[in-house]
């Protein structure tokens, strides 16, 4: 915002009047003359401050959406004091809310076409997050080998090392291009994403060789083409190539049928590596733009600024693996697919959620009706997401062989990690990363540290998110685009 209600403070040594008013000229008054009463006063600066403001004032719904106006426009309590004779910007912003009448403009017609199409939008991103799953499928027999470590088959550690680096420098990696993207600097943030993204694949790559023991060679080479795919696929979806990469998943369909029988290992190999190389091809051509000398840009945003984004994804993502263990095999990886597929319908109800808060806060005359109505908006969004998770769970029962049925503590350890995701996503939608971020991490620290306290570190996280999401988003500011 711009320094338009910004006024130049007096000097030093300036006397403080309640309202300042410019003096008028004296003119000397004939003998006999009575005085005339002093009518011809300086117009109130208040009354001229919140003509200025008027639009702004009149649809806020809370003094405070007024003091945060005047605080990220540069007005300090002593310019305040001085100028408008008011203690600070709160006591300033409710004597503005108190002068203007409340004018709410209608909500906007909602834009023409298919209602639907962001419902699909977001589920054809849930797809492309869940079809690389079927890589281990067709990876699953030649990467066989011993018992693994602390009680996972063979080759599992180096696996899981090599994705939660890349979820965690992939992450940060997204919000920094997200950033340039949001300041409309597409091929900045295409050169974001060329530089970053070969890095991470490199770190996830090393990872996953460091912490591979003997006879865990093949699982290690899966792993850097796991780290490779991770890479492209960010770009990918970073740019808004979701049906590129949809189709660069396309051989992974030849895993549905080695559910029923086996298939020889050279056609594995070629399934995983066409797909791994289409998805590369396109990474590379969608980043063509990047190279050009001009998108370098300017400074950027700070590095530090994306690190709490990948901290989230740390933690969201050791979540996620830790819904899949203490089951079966099938039954922990049928949990995994679940919240996988849940991704996409999650990030179309936060889209909902921001959507109907948006117009509330159009429509709304008061905080407190506001209140009622974010607040009823985010159960029911809430409550969206887990009934969607609970089908999906039951889904992937049915459709997979051999899978048990899920039990009721199952099914509330998944409810519950759905719960702490989804609050985590919405918390980080509206720029509170780091609390999203450390909750998490907590939460995942304690299931590693101490397995059988799962359920209840994941429903403390679950409740400490729900109280900061309420503390936060009832906020009318919280609001403000």
């Amino acid at each position: 915002m711009s320094g338009s209600l910004w006024l130049k403070p007096p000097k030093e040594g300036a006397a403080l009047p309640a309202i300042p008013r410019p003096r008028r000229e004296e003119t000397p008054e004939p003998p006999g003359a009575e005085s005339a009463p002093d009518t011809d006063l300086a117009p109130d600066p208040l009354d001229e401050l919140a003509g200025r403001i008027d639009g702004f004032v009149a649809a806020a719904v809370h003094p405070d959406e007024v003091a945060a106006l005047l605080e990220s426009d540069g007005m300090t309590d002593d310019h305040i004091r001085l100028t408008y004779g008011r203690a600070d910007s709160f006591a300033l912003a409710e004597d503005l809310y108190a002068r203007v009448e409340r004018r709410h403009p209608a909500p906007q017609a909602p834009p023409a076409g298919p209602r639907f199409d962001g419902l699909a939008h977001c589920l054809l991103r849930g797809l492309v997050f869940a079809l690389p799953g079927l890589a281990y499928v067709l990876a699953a027999p030649l990467l066989a080998g011993e018992q693994g470590r602390y009680g996972l088959p063979g080759g599992t550690v180096p696996l899981l090392a090599g994705a939660v680096t890349g979820w965690v420098w992939n992450q940060a990696l997204s919000h920094r291009a997200y950033t340039w993207l949001g300041l409309g600097d597409r091929p900045a943030a295409a050169r974001a994403l060329l530089t970053g993204a070969l890095p991470g694949a490199l770190a996830g790559t090393g990872v996953a060789l460091a912490v591979a023991a003997p006879g865990e060679t093949p699982a290690a080479v899966f792993a850097a083409g796991q780290a490779l795919y991770l890479a492209a696929a960010t770009v990918l979806l970073v740019l808004g190539r979701e049906r590129a990469l949809l189709g660069a998943l396309v051989p992974l369909a030849g895993a549905v049928p080695a559910f029923r029988w086996d298939l020889p290992g050279p056609l594995r190999i070629g399934l995983l590596l066409a797909s791994l190389t289409a998805a590369v091809v396109l990474a590379a051509l969608v980043l063509r733009p990047g190279l050009r000398r001009s998108a370098a840009g300017r400074g950027g945003p700070p590095r530090a600024a994306s690190l709490p984004y990948g901290l989230f994804g740390l933690g969201s993502g050791l979540l996620v693996l830790h819904a899949g263990v203490g089951a079966t095999p099938v039954g922990g990886a049928g949990a995994v697919v679940a919240l996988t597929l849940s991704m996409g319908p999650a990030e179309w109800l936060l889209h909902r959620f921001r959507g109907e808060s948006l117009t509330r806060l159009r429509t709304l005359t008061t905080a407190r009706a506001f209140r009622r109505a974010v607040t009823g908006t985010l159960v029911l969004c809430l409550g969206g997401y887990l009934t969607v998770l609970v089908s999906l769970a039951l889904a992937v029962t049915l459709a997979w062989p051999g899978a048990p049925w899920p039990t009721l503590p199952r099914l509330l350890a998944l409810l519950l990690v759905g719960t702490a995701l989804w609050l985590g996503l919405l918390l980080q939608a509206f720029g509170a990363v780091l609390g999203a971020a450390t909750v998490c991490l907590l939460a995942a620290a304690a299931q590693t540290a101490l397995p059988a306290a799962g359920p209840v570190a994941t429903g403390g996280a679950a409740a400490v998110l729900a109280v900061l999401t309420c503390v936060l988003l009832v906020r009318p500011t919280a609001h403000r685009v």
